[in-house]
């Protein structure tokens, strides 16, 4: 494998780590459908405590899955794909063309 493929690939490794967990995996199917959304709003819609749905927000806010946008003093989350699937997008492409 290419010296690019690699690094795409060890890139990719923190989006796949937040993808892998289920709690985050229904986070970001609930903002799929009913974005955007505020933290209270995502608790009560999923079986995980205020401070849980906080954390797993946390994580996906990392890896630039989920955006926040500030109305007064609520803080709405929305999913903010483009980058992570780019990223994804690229690798399959690289691992396609040098690996098949």
């Amino acid at each position: 494998m290419s010296t690019r493929a690699v690094e795409l690939f060890r890139s990719s490794i923190p989006v796949f780590q937040a993808l892998s967990d289920s709690a985050r995996q229904d986070i970001i199917l609930l903002l799929a459908e009913k974005e955007p959304l505020t933290v209270n709003e995502i608790a009560k819609e999923s079986t995980l405590s205020r401070p849980a749905v906080s954390h797993h927000l946390k994580i996906l806010r990392d890896q630039k899955l989920v955006s926040i946008e500030q109305k007064g003093t609520q803080r709405y989350y929305s999913l903010a794909l483009e980058d992570a699937v780019g990223l994804l997008k690229e690798l399959i492409s690289t691992i396609e063309k040098e690996c098949l």
